[in-house]
């Protein structure tokens, strides 16, 4: 049985090689463009993992930067190639977001918060169904189609036997009374909540509406860990028409503050399962809305 490779942690992972190569000859992006008759941009790409290269730009960079060891140059040009192949991902045509599914796919953990609707990646069937017909009015039924199927085969990360995908999920009060697809709809998807919250690799915070301002207020961010040391987090912003990645250290390190901040102001995870608890039995009659005060215990 073949090793999965994962091209887009590939591709970052060559990027990163390829910066650390340049920055020990010395030399900017632009000069290496210059030396090497192409655009500076290109190169950024290349870095930062968003482009492919192929082998004679590897090659050209690699006598560039002195690289002498054949076979070092034999272990990037693997990488290469590895960073060629295609995830499963690929297989669905009229997937935007394929680069973060790559990053999803490889990430040891995952922590998000989320202002509007339950994450794709705690989603059921019929919530995911109604939010993708909500959000994308103009999709035919087969792209709805294809936007389901992928997002219910990335719930396969929380399933792994061996290595589940660690989630902490910070959702605002918000998501659990916004009704998604139909009241039954969201009975179902808020016991799945219950479910999913009992997993030990899965953590569930909702920040109450009392909080008021709160550092989450611009919109919902994802924060991507990676197993390997070498391997940067990432900050998830997604946006209608196109998505952000940042980088720096000194973003992830301001996101993962601002997560911080919400973590300690959310219900802890008992008072979350409670407060959800509440919600479904709202939901299943004339109820009123439960109180988040009256649920609320001291966070993590």
């Amino acid at each position: 049985m073949g090793i999965t490779v994962n091209p887009t942690i590939s591709r970052r992972r060559l990027g990163a090689e390829l910066r650390r190569l340049r920055e020990l000859s010395g030399m900017t992006t632009q000069q290496v463009a210059t030396r090497l008759l192409i655009s500076q941009p290109k190169i950024s790409l290349l870095e930062n993992g968003r482009r492919l290269i192929k082998p004679r730009d590897l090659r050209d960079l690699c006598g560039l930067y002195g690289v002498r060891d054949q076979r070092r140059v034999d272990d990037l040009m693997q990488m290469a190639r590895e960073s060629g192949q295609e995830g499963w991902w690929n297989a669905y045509d009229d997937i935007p977001y394929g680069a973060y599914i790559g990053l999803e796919a490889e990430a040891a953990a995952v922590r998000f918060y989320e202002p509007l609707v339950v994450p794709g990646l705690l989603q059921t069937p019929a919530y995911a169904r109604a939010v993708i017909a909500g959000t994308i009015p103009h999709a035919t039924a087969e792209q709805a189609g294809t936007r389901l199927q992928v997002r219910m085969r990335r719930q396969d990360r929380l399933r792994a036997p061996d290595n589940p995908l660690r989630l902490w999920a910070v959702l605002d009060e918000a998501v659990l009374w916004r009704v998604v697809g139909s009241r039954e709809v969201m009975r179902e998807q808020l016991d799945h909540l219950t479910h999913l919250s009992a997993q030990p690799h899965i953590t569930m915070q909702v920040l109450p509406h009392e909080v008021g301002a709160h550092p989450g207020v611009s919109g919902q961010f994802s924060l991507l860990e990676f197993a390997d040391a070498t391997d940067v987090s990432v900050v998830y912003l997604e946006r209608f028409t196109s998505d952000l990645y940042l980088e720096k250290r000194s973003d992830v390190r301001r996101y993962s503050d601002m997560y911080a901040h919400l973590q300690a102001q959310a219900l802890s995870p008992d008072g979350t399962r409670r407060f959800i608890e509440e919600a479904i039995r709202a939901y299943a009659g004339p109820g009123s809305w439960p109180d988040a005060r009256a649920l609320s215990l001291p966070s993590p």
